[in-house]
């Protein structure tokens, strides 16, 4: 939101910040549930503010419920930070999406310049975006998308290509089994699916499918909610054990999910990767999952980037300076297996 009397725009900053020194400092006022005490890098002093150059920014974080998660928040606090010029107000919605509404609506009683969502599902966004549209926000959507009716309500999405994410773990292995000389066998795959209704579980299973689908003798004999957690990870994994004897391939759509996973085949005394095994497919391409890659735990991992705190900050530079962004940016991801891993475990910062 560009506000033309710098006087106003002073006034909106100062109470902002004044909110959240009291949120942070005593709990008092009505959000008491968001972490603000989390504001850009924990800088909050009056005296390292200069109000009216700061760009204030809300941004409604998902959840914590992953590494990955975790490194999309820190790339979002880093890029946004004070010495940036931005003033950043974080809330976690510890996988709410009721919560979300409620920091989005907060944000907007702030009158902050942008609210960035990562929204937790895709459906319902309707009535609180439109209010901030009303207000003259602009509402910039990241890693995951949203479905609504009208597009205008928000200025741009920032994040990963989950269908084609899904489609490269489809290719992949086709081309595995090629190379086993096993193109015609009856293969039976199950699925530990992250949080219902999410775009990040719906363009993965999307775009796997639609690899499944041309392949007759693939047999996806079940798909089971996982919501992104190990703890979930492994119980669901334990769950399919018992239910299925012949299980050719495990696909978990993030890596938690696939290290719960893991547990629960090695307590089951059952082994992955390897020739005659069951083959495993995760998302995120994490450190530590890359490193099950190289050791041949995890066949294949397709990357999910993480890092968009810099390109977030990009356009919201952009739109400050009036200049046209485009509706969609998406990040550049790789598929890692263990003839490439090598070249990015090293450089690998979550």
């Amino acid at each position: 939101m560009l506000i033309n009397n710098s006087g106003e725009k002073i006034r909106i900053k100062i109470t902002a910040l004044l909110t959240v020194i009291c949120v942070a400092l005593t709990g008092c006022g009505p959000f008491t549930d968001y972490s603000v005490a989390d504001v850009s890098t924990g800088d909050i002093g009056i005296g390292n503010m200069s109000d009216d150059a700061l760009v204030s920014v809300g941004f409604s974080q998902l959840g914590s419920e992953s590494t990955w998660r975790s490194a999309n928040t820190e790339s979002v606090k880093a890029a946004l930070s004070t010495d940036n010029g931005f003033f950043l107000i974080f809330d976690n919605a510890r996988q709410m999406q009721e919560k979300q509404f409620k920091a989005v609506r907060s944000f907007i009683s702030q009158r902050v310049d942008y609210i960035v969502i990562c929204p937790v599902i895709q459906e319902g966004w309707d009535v609180v975006l439109a209010e901030a549209k009303d207000a003259g926000i602009p509402v910039i959507l990241l890693d995951r998308n949203i479905s609504v009716n009208d597009d205008s309500m928000y200025t741009s999405f920032i994040g990963e290509d989950m269908y084609a994410e899904g489609a490269s773990a489809g290719k992949w292995l086709e081309e595995h089994f090629a190379n086993q000389g096993r193109s015609n066998d009856e293969i039976n795959i199950v699925v530990i699916e992250g949080t219902s209704g999410s775009s990040a579980q719906e363009g993965r299973a999307q775009g796997f499918g639609a690899i499944a689908a041309r392949n007759m003798n693939w047999n996806m004999v079940a798909s089971v909610n996982g919501e992104f957690t190990q703890a979930k990870g492994k119980e669901t994994m334990a769950r399919l054990l018992s239910e299925f004897e012949d299980i050719d391939v495990i696909v978990c759509q993030n890596d938690d999910m696939a290290f719960g996973a893991i547990e629960a085949l090695n307590e089951a005394g059952v082994k992955t990767g390897g020739i005659g095994e069951p083959v495993l497919i995760s998302f995120d391409g994490t450190k530590k999952a890359l490193e099950l890659v190289k050791e041949g735990v995890i066949n294949v991992d397709v990357e999910c980037n993480p890092n968009s705190g810099e390109l977030l900050a990009q356009i919201i530079n952009d739109l400050e300076a009036g200049n046209a962004v485009d509706k969609a940016y998406y990040m550049e991801e790789k598929v890692f297996t263990k003839e490439n891993v090598d070249e990015y475990i090293e450089d690998r910062n979550y």
